[in-house]
């Protein structure tokens, strides 16, 4: 029986051991996707506790408390401590064997806290201790956190209306060398059937100084913010979509359709799907003009719990995983791209594992020349970043596509704990390539195959995303 999370943790082969320990583990990290606070990068900041880096904001860990029958009040609520938030935590983490949550849990509390005790209720007053105290010196602050993860490169996840201010403050400061640049996420300005939709129009307007009455308006002012965040660093863009469509029949006007969403009008499916693509295309367009990335998640149902979502509002944890049918919708839309040779880098997630084959096969049909892996099958996201999905994940890529310009893994999450996410793929990735060469499935050439995890772990995104001059 091998020992608890060793340092042959999922490694299966000697093949396996070598990848991981020889290639991959020295590579560093490029976070190409994540929503962590610039502000708080910018300032480094300090916890005073584990709760305030782990608990807070993070809505895998909420949703394991609820399924142990906590009360809202201890798990989000502030009428409840740090201490007690993380004591229910530490209560329900030994029941959820065959969870991510429990490897990156413990993989955490290894490789930032020096911490080897398995946090269960009889050990949380311990670890809650040694990490608090290991929190109070300055290795841990963001930036230490950052440093200490070999972090090259974070793309957060920005509104068009940011002034990207914290990130112009962090790329000022010569004391820290880690690339932090803003991605494009302009979901608010596509979703014209939310009723915020008409102030989020006039702050838009604002802060472009453009008058917002007309689709060419709208698209001046988001091409003047675009600017402003290719200025800034900014390689990708992320969109989070119900589902993927593309109506193009001309029988409803974008404009009239802008029109009455900002008359606070109620607008049926077909006009929001014909606004929706008329704006879609326009920004996919522009971020093929600039080599962007353009990121496309889709596939969740959202805000499931209709009194939870009253209460403490979105995002936080009371999503699922939908069945939308997209083939027909993302092929129109790739299409409808590709035919003027106006496709962009495209990364496809669906938060449905049944569409891993889907997203292989549809990838072959757009691939081009301007990138090897120009159309890319995202990294297990969301539901699926577990051991079980990422291998998934990786064997339907490899077997429909070429596995070895894949860009890899991301954290997505709003925690700088999160690292060892990276961690946790590759070894997954060393394990899976490992299983297969043992099995005489590929050769035994450790060169190609080492340089192969490198390229997976950090290369492949560098040169994805125009980072060349980062060297691994």
């Amino acid at each position: 029986m091998k020992p608890f999370m060793d340092e042959d943790f999922l490694l299966q082969s000697e093949t396996a051991k070598t990848l991981y320990h020889d290639y991959a583990a020295k590579m560093p990290i490029i976070d190409y996707h994540c929503h962590i606070s610039p502000e708080e990068i910018a300032e480094d900041k300090k916890f005073d506790n584990i709760t305030q880096v782990w608990l807070y904001g993070d809505h895998y860990k909420w949703r394991l408390i609820r399924a142990n029958g906590v009360d809202e009040s201890k798990i989000t609520g502030k009428e409840s401590s740090d201490w007690e938030k993380f004591r229910e935590f530490a209560a329900v983490l030994p029941k959820t064997i065959g969870n991510p949550m429990y490897h990156w849990t413990h993989l955490e509390l290894k490789r930032y806290f020096g911490c080897d005790r398995v946090l269960s209720e009889k050990t949380a007053k311990d670890v809650w201790e040694q990490c608090n105290e290991k929190l109070r010196g300055d290795s841990l602050s963001v930036r230490g956190i950052i440093r200490s993860s070999n972090v090259r490169v974070i793309a957060t996840t920005d509104d068009p209306v940011s002034d990207l201010c914290w990130h112009k403050k962090i790329a000022q400061d010569p004391t820290f060398d880690v690339k932090v640049v803003p991605s494009f996420r302009p979901d608010k300005a596509l979703r014209a059937n939310k009723p915020d939709f008409r102030s989020y129009i006039a702050e838009l307007a604002s802060v472009s100084g453009t008058e917002i009455h007309t689709m060419d308006q709208l698209f001046q002012a988001l091409e003047q913010r675009i600017d402003l965040f290719d200025r800034m660093g900014c390689r990708a863009s992320d969109h989070a979509l119900n589902y993927v469509f593309c109506r193009t029949d001309g029988k409803i006007s974008p404009d009239a359709v802008l029109t009455k969403a900002l008359r606070g009008e109620e607008l049926s499916t077909e006009e929001l799907e014909t606004y929706q693509t008329s704006l879609l295309l326009f920004l996919a367009r522009q971020y093929a003009k600039r080599g962007w990335a353009m990121q496309l998640h889709y596939g969740t149902l959202r805000d499931n719990n209709t009194r939870a979502y009253r209460s403490l509002g979105p995002d936080t944890g009371y999503d699922s995983i939908g069945t939308p049918n997209c083939a027909e919708g993302l092929v129109r839309f790739l299409d409808e791209l590709e035919k003027k040779g106006e496709l962009p880098r495209t990364i496809l997630y669906s938060v449905n594992p049944n569409d891993n084959a889907q997203l292989d096969s549809v990838i072959g049909s757009f691939q081009g020349t301007e990138t090897p892996g120009k159309l890319q099958h995202g990294c297990a996201w969301w539901f699926n970043d577990s051991k079980y999905g990422m291998e998934n994940q990786l064997t339907s890529f490899a077997s429909m596509g070429v596995l070895g310009n894949f860009i890899g893994m991301v954290t997505d999450s709003r925690s700088f704990l999160s690292y060892t996410r990276h961690e946790y793929f590759r070894r997954i990735l060393c394990n899976l390539i490992g299983g297969w060469v043992e099995n005489g499935e590929y050769p035994a050439d450790v060169e190609t195959l080492g340089r192969m995890v490198q390229d997976i772990s950090y290369n492949n995104a560098a040169r994805y995303f125009n980072y060349s001059g980062l060297k691994g």
